[in-house]
């Protein structure tokens, strides 16, 4: 079933605002990435959960464990047995996301996607997030960095809808469209 983001995002938000509420927003963030992390590398675990056959008390008992083998706090343990009892689990990923947007949001922080052919350097990490985070109107920028063999030099970043093109492919396709005009 494909997760739909309205779900996610409800129960994003829910356990957000109970994060809050016990001041562990930075504790369950950490928690949901190291969850995510575990369905995401086990296929199976993905599979079990998107079993409609099976019954709920097996999925919050396998969940449980989940949560015991990962020593989850309280709140992390019982969001993760009722996302697994109300069948939700194949929303996982999505509601992970929709969380860590409501906290970057809290934060004032943004997520930037960064392509380039080699790896950036301290220095140029450190002078492309000032430039990103001026463009955004002072938020603080995370950097998620992602080696693409297929560019030819320099780099693509994508914050939400924003993207910013300084890859040579990017401006070889620019003069090419621009010789085709004349």
């Amino acid at each position: 079933m494909k997760a739909s983001p309205g779900v996610a995002r409800s129960y994003g938000k829910a356990l957000f605002e109970l994060a809050r509420e016990r001041n562990q927003v930075d504790t369950i963030a950490r928690e949901l990435d190291a969850v995510a992390t575990q369905f995401a590398s086990e296929p199976g675990l993905r599979a079990f959960f998107a079993r409609p056959w099976v019954t709920s008390a097996a999925k919050r008992g396998v969940a449980a464990e989940v949560a015991r083998r990962l020593q989850v706090s309280k709140l992390t343990q019982d969001f993760l047995s009722l996302v697994a009892a109300q069948g939700r689990a194949d929303h996982l990923e999505a509601i992970v996301a929709a969380f860590r947007e409501l906290h970057d949001e809290a934060e004032n922080r943004a997520r930037a996607r960064v392509r380039t052919a080699v790896p950036l350097s301290d220095a140029e990490r450190t002078a492309l997030t000032g430039k990103l985070s001026r463009a955004l109107g002072g938020k603080q920028v995370v950097l998620e960095e992602v080696a693409d063999r297929e560019l030819l030099g320099g780099f693509v970043a994508e914050v939400g809808s924003l993207l910013v093109d300084g890859s040579l492919d990017g401006q070889l396709a620019r003069m090419h469209r621009r010789l085709a005009q004349e």
